[in-house]
């Protein structure tokens, strides 16, 4: 059976256009937590980003960290996630610290989800060193060891050449054990998927399923060669676009014109349609594999009885 997660608005993908106030926002916000916990998802979830794509804009955009702190409080019972922690942004031992407060605050309900960055006008902006991917994903893999000693040991002690941790201490560690789950976003072949069969304790794939399906073969090759039980790892799938309606023209008329002039290409990676249009694509998912989608509705924030049609005629339906 599979679980289903939902991407809080937080403003990054323009989704709280037309909320003037931002504590109103902030209110819209956690309110599709809210929603998406009543109805019976497995999970929420929030980008980190800083401003908004396609394009840099004065709209608002909440930082990650501090609104799933919020979220923690907000919410009871369906677990929190980034989808996901850019590694680059933040010292990985204070970010490990971060994460085994949020996980008390939520009396363990976090997931912990982290990638190696990769949006350079953010970067720049803020004033991060934007090394290549090769250096970014050295990085992630340093960080990664930071963060499971700053889990696991008393004083975490580790000597890499871009991180070292000498005797940091880290109390309270979080609740869950042996430590909070590790999800690592990204799918490359080479590098970021072999982090996920070393590391990681759930994986996060994009694209359309003949993709999906591919690098999950990819990640089951790294696990055979490492001796991991592939088993072992969450495989999950991103959903950045879900427009769903009562009908397919419903659900088509909260596109914006660039989607729909590309609409064909657009449903090889979306959801599109009608309940039952919707159906179908979510068993496609399944039988690629996956075992969580976590899917970003693009009229939540304005609209939230999507978030209760998908529970309804989706999840519950199927």
């Amino acid at each position: 059976m599979m679980n289903y997660g939902v991407i809080i608005p937080q403003g990054w993908k323009m989704d709280l256009v037309g909320i003037a106030d931002p504590v109103e926002a902030y209110e819209a916000m956690t309110h599709v937590a809210q929603e998406a916990e009543a109805q019976g998802y497995h999970s929420v979830w929030l980008y980190d980003h800083f401003h908004t794509v396609p394009e840099p804009t004065q709209e608002v955009t909440f930082e990650c960290w501090t609104s799933m702190a919020a979220l923690a409080r907000d919410t009871k019972r369906v677990r929190i996630g980034q989808i996901v922690t850019c590694n680059s942004y933040r010292n990985p031992a204070l970010l490990a610290k971060m994460a085994s407060t949020v996980d008390v605050l939520s009396h363990g309900r976090l997931d912990f989800g982290i990638g190696a960055g990769w949006y350079e006008h953010e970067y720049k902006a803020y004033g991060y060193d934007y090394p290549d991917a090769p250096e970014r994903l050295r990085m992630l893999r340093e960080a990664l060891q930071v963060i499971l000693a700053m889990w696991t040991q008393e004083e975490a002690h580790f000597e890499g050449k871009r991180y070292q941790v000498r005797g940091a201490i880290n109390q309270p560690k979080g609740v869950q054990k042996p430590h909070i789950p590790i999800l690592i976003g990204g799918s490359g072949e080479k590098v970021t998927l072999k982090l996920v069969a070393q590391y990681g304790d759930a994986c996060n794939l994009g694209g359309d399923i003949a993709n999906i399906k591919h690098k999950l073969e990819v990640l089951k090759n790294h696990c055979e060669t490492l001796g991991r039980d592939y088993n072992t790892i969450r495989r999950t799938a991103i959903v950045d676009l879900c427009a769903i309606g009562e009908t397919e023209e419903a659900a088509l008329a909260k596109l914006n014109a660039n989607d729909r002039a590309n609409l064909a290409e657009l449903r090889k990676v979306s959801l599109i349609g009608s309940p039952a249009q919707i159906r179908e694509r979510l068993a496609e998912y399944e039988e690629a594999g996956i075992q969580d989608i976590l899917i970003h509705f693009v009229d939540a924030a304005t609209n939230p009885d999507v978030v209760r049609l998908f529970a309804q005629e989706c999840m519950n339906a199927r």
